[in-house]
């Protein structure tokens, strides 16, 4: 296929907004996701309890508990859900947490998706966790050869 041809292709591309997710824009400099062609990509999603975001919990368990349902929360805004993620990237302030955060992971995750996990530092020293993700919306049809 040419270059000319694929983008000749009619494409869609929606952004979703906080207020579709239930929180704020106020502050925030990112989407929660864009939409592009049927497939959903996601900001990344922090272990922050929804109903006090500037709570965030001491444990790596209580914050991937967080972090996932928030990501499910954005992720069914965009007509997407867990279940339909092709990928997913994990950001994890100590390798040391990554069995437990496994744990809590594996307990929402009932498909396995290719993921990375990544060691990073967080800017607030309290974050333990994010998870983004790449996912297909539900009705959507991805053709693959494997």
């Amino acid at each position: 296929m040419s270059f000319f041809k694929f983008f000749s292709k009619k494409q869609s591309t929606e952004q979703l907004k906080w207020s579709e997710v239930g929180q704020s824009a106020e502050g925030k400099v990112l989407s929660p996701a864009y939409i592009h062609n049927g497939i959903v990509y996601t900001a990344g999603s922090l272990g922050t309890d929804p109903k006090d975001p500037s709570s965030i919990p001491s444990t790596i368990e209580e914050q991937t508990h967080f972090a996932l349902q928030n990501l499910e929360t954005v992720l069914k805004a965009s007509g997407a859900s867990l279940d339909s993620c092709l990928k997913l990237l994990v950001f994890i302030k100590d390798p040391a947490d990554q069995k437990r955060m496994n744990a809590v992971y594996s307990k929402y995750m009932k498909t396995q998706p290719a993921r990375s996990c990544v060691v990073v530092g967080f800017p607030d020293q309290r974050v333990l966790v994010e998870i983004e993700a790449v996912a297909v919306q539900v009705g959507q049809k991805v053709k693959a050869k494997l």
